[in-house]
């Protein structure tokens, strides 16, 4: 499939009428070659959501095995693109082949995951609470309750995964399986890598039937294309992964429209890992290992990277420095995504290293290409960084703080300290006692700061599934009370109406008596199918 740098509006290829975008190499910093990709601008950004608005009534209507047969049709279209996807974002990400075919893979999953989800109906949430006409003093009217979706979406690509969190990627699939149509904003560092993706859905669309303004693709300005959809009265909520600044930017648009609508973001997150002492000397070796390798995977580019280490002073933390600076110092460097990450990456390293009282460990490989990021472990104390702010900013790359604490009294303070978290993890000996204790103070604390608490493992890999939750308190996301990966995603793009005495012949299908979508429901309190 050629990749010709068009804007995919609804069923057709418009060529933008803005600045040109190059993709680029970020292992050479060299332009790739053709296509060029000219901008989408305002008329763009209106044509797009003049079709989302007119698909998504027709879309929300179709029957829930057609949506379902919808997604299915997504996830067989990108497997059929073959090695062309992978090559391409290869070049235009620098990352891994043998990590994009992983992220191709979980990429179809989740899609497929979400088709079964949609068929099996349980997030309609039909609810039935029969007329009472002779309950005193007042009678109770039929009602009857179910979710739908909130209307267009507009989702931005994410950088770090060109795949799993961009075109077609949780945001997408989770809009989809709610009923919403999609408008995604292509993200500037894998152009051809989401063309190729949009073809995919795109062709999709039309397999089964659906509305043209289903889904439009279209790439150019980041803060001009942004701004301009989630201001549009058309789009109902945004699906965004990316930095604080990015998300936040969104937020306030969104909420200075007529019409407020929901800005659901994926922002910041450092996501602490906390050894407790008897794990820490009984696992020195493997621990310090197993931290470095969750740190420098995919370059540390994974919202998931374990940024800080917080551990009670003593031989076993300083034996835990010593093993994972050697450990780190023998990594090679990684390229990253774009330029501009990498000049963020440095730029934070040398912010973080200006800070008093923050010392340098040790480094990883000096890289010998552009934007090659060389990992960096940085030594502080408790008292510096409850003191200091800016000790909780996220440094996207494979760098991270060790915090040494003096006493469990002084870990808990920074674990109450910390921003919110999509992860907080626990290296815990679940034989030891005192352990046990730190851990059951902690749990409350980290409850309330992360949306994913683990013990002995590490952040790094989000299993797409009905119990995972991608998501945590401000400035990890901007509404805690959601995920963007698993099941649960879909929750971020419906709403309840409660139905009161209507006409059967108007009952929607998923409420009929009888039940004749065969969904589970309940029913005067009681859960039936």
């Amino acid at each position: 499939m050629p990749i010709t740098g068009d804007l995919l509006l609804g069923q057709s290829l418009v060529r933008g009428t803005g600045r040109a975008l190059q993709a680029i190499d970020p292992s050479t910093g060299a332009a790739l070659a053709e296509p060029v990709f000219a901008s989408g601008e305002a008329e763009a950004v209106e044509r797009a959501c003049a079709l989302a608005e007119a698909a998504f009534d027709p879309f929300r209507a179709a029957p829930l095995a057609t949506r379902a047969a919808f997604l299915e049709a997504i996830a067989e279209g990108i497997a059929a693109l073959g090695d062309a996807l992978i090559e391409r974002a290869h070049a235009e990400t620098g990352l891994p082949k043998a990590r994009l075919e992983g992220e191709r893979g979980r990429t179809i999953g989740q899609l497929k995951l979400f088709a079964q989800i949609v068929r099996d109906g349980r997030w309609l949430d039909a609810t039935l609470d029969s007329p009472l006409p002779e309950r005193k003093p007042l009678p109770r009217a039929d009602l009857r309750m179910q979710k739908i979706p909130l209307g267009p979406v507009a989702v931005f690509g994410a950088s770090n995964f060109p795949l799993a969190f961009s075109v077609a990627g949780g945001d997408t699939a989770s809009a989809f399986a709610a009923g919403c149509p999609v408008i995604v904003k292509a993200h500037r560092a894998h152009l051809g890598t989401s063309e190729l993706v949009g073809r995919a859905v795109q062709a999709a669309v039309a397999q089964c039937g659906l509305p043209e303004g289903t889904f439009s693709l279209i790439h150019g300005e980041g803060g001009t294309i942004g701004a301009a959809l989630a201001a549009h009265p058309s789009i109902k909520a945004v699906g965004f992964t990316g930095s604080r600044n990015g998300g936040l930017s969104l937020m306030r648009v969104a909420a200075a429209r007529p019409e407020p609508i929901p800005v659901y973001a994926e922002m910041s997150s450092i996501n602490p890992l906390f050894a407790l002492p008897a794990a820490l000397a009984a696992r020195t070796d493997a621990m310090a290992r197993g931290f470095v390798d969750s740190l420098v995977l995919g370059a540390g580019q994974f919202c998931t990277n374990p940024g800080l280490v917080i551990a009670i002073d003593g031989a076993p933390l300083a034996a835990f420095i010593e093993g994972a600076s050697a450990a780190l110092r023998a990594k090679a460097a990684q390229t990253m995504l774009t330029p501009g990450i990498h000049a963020a990456y440095e730029s934070g390293l040398a912010h973080l290293q200006a800070q008093d009282g923050v010392a340098l460990a040790a480094r990883g490989e000096a890289g010998s290409g552009p934007s090659q990021a060389c990992a960096a472990l940085f030594v502080t104390d408790a008292h510096t960084f409850l003191a200091n702010a800016a000790l909780n900013d996220e440094v996207f790359g494979p760098a991270s703080t060790v915090i040494r604490c003096r006493n469990a009294d002084e870990l808990l303070q920074v674990a109450r300290k910390l921003e919110g978290q999509l992860t907080a993890t626990l290296h815990l000996d679940e034989t030891d006692a005192a352990d046990l204790d730190l851990a059951r103070a902690l749990l409350p604390v980290l409850e309330r700061k992360a949306g994913r608490v683990l013990a002995n493992g590490y952040p790094t890999g989000v299993e797409v599934s009905y119990a995972m939750v991608h998501g945590g308190p401000f400035p990890a996301t901007s509404d805690s009370r959601v995920t963007s990966v698993g099941a649960s995603a879909i929750e971020r793009f419906l709403r309840p109406v409660c139905y009161q005495d209507l006409p059967a012949a108007l009952v929607p299908e998923a409420l009929r008596d009888g039940n004749p979508l065969g969904v589970w429901r309940l029913q005067d309190g009681e859960l039936t199918r």
